[in-house]
C-alpha cells in the first residue's frame, strides 16, 4: 500500500536535519552520543540512497544546518544545548564540524538552509517559502536527532500544513532508547513513520 502522502511525487520533499560532521560524523566528533549512534545505526548511507533517488524524481532536497559565528554574534545562550555548544567552542562557522557529512552525498542543486541560532529547522529560515514555491506540500523529514530536531521540524511542518514522513532507519538519536521512545510514542500522532525502502518504493512506483 502506498505510503500517505507520497502517491504524487510532484508535491513531496525531503529534509535532512543537522547531518553534519559535528552531529554525526564520529571522524569529526568522537564516538559518543549522537555520533556515534548515526554511525552505529548506518543513517548515512540510506540517507543518501533515499537523497539520490528523490533528485533522480525531481524531488527537492534540502539540508537545515547549524553554524554560529565565532564570535557567537546573533546566536543566544537561552538553553543548554546552545550553552553547551558555545562552552565546548562547537558547531563554529568555518570549522569541519559544520560542513555535511560526505557520506550524505549532497549535490549542488541541493538547498543548504543554515541558520545561527534556534534549535529547529523551520526558525529563522525561508524553508518555508522554499517548500511553498517547489510545490512541497508533503515533507520527508531525516536526520538527527529523534530527541530533539525530528520531532521539532515535524511539529513545524505539521503546524503549517504540510505532511510528514519520517524514515525510522535514516534517523539516530543521543541514546537507543531516547530513539526508541520518540519512534513509537511521540511521532505517530503527527507523521507517518517508515523506511526508506518504503518510501522508496512508493516514490518509484
Amino acid at each position: 500500500m502506498p505510503i500517505r502522502g507520497l502517491e504524487d511525487a510532484t508535491k513531496v520533499g525531503l529534509l535532512t536535519i543537522e547531518c553534519q560532521n559535528g552531529a554525526t560524523n564520529p571522524e569529526f566528533s568522537g564516538n559518543d552520543g549522537l555520533p556515534g549512534q548515526a554511525e552505529e545505526r548506518g543513517i548515512m548511507s540510506r540517507l543518501a540512497e533515499l537523497s539520490n533517488v528523490c533528485r533522480k524524481l525531481s524531488i527537492p532536497v534540502f539540508h537545515s544546518t547549524l553554524a554560529h559565528r565565532p564570535d557567537w554574534a546573533g546566536s543566544n545562550v537561552n538553553s543548554g544545548l546552545l550553552g553547551r555548544n558555545r562552552k565546548r567552542g562547537r558547531m563554529v562557522a568555518g570549522t569541519a564540524e559544520v560542513e555535511l557529512n560526505p557520506r550524505l552525498e549532497a549535490r549542488p542543486e541541493d538547498f543548504i538552509l543554515e541558520r545561527m541560532h534556534g534549535v529547529t529547522a523551520f526558525y529563522g529560515t525561508p524553508l518555508d517559502q522554499l517548500l511553498r514555491n517547489c510545490g512541497v506540500t508533503t515533507l520527508i523529514i531525516a536526520g538527527v536527532s529523534t530527541n530533539l530536531g525530528i520531532p521539532g521540524a515535524t511539529i513545524e511542518a505539521v503546524n503549517r500544513g504540510y505532511s510528514v514522513v519520517v524514515p525510522e532507519d535514516c534517523t539516530a538519536g543521543v541514546w537507543p532508547e531516547a530513539h526508541q521512545f520518540v519512534i513509537e510514542h511521540f511521532l505517530p500522532p503527527l507523521a507517518v513513520v517508515s523506511s526508506s525502502t518504503e518510501i522508496i518504493e512508493t516514490l518509484s512506483a
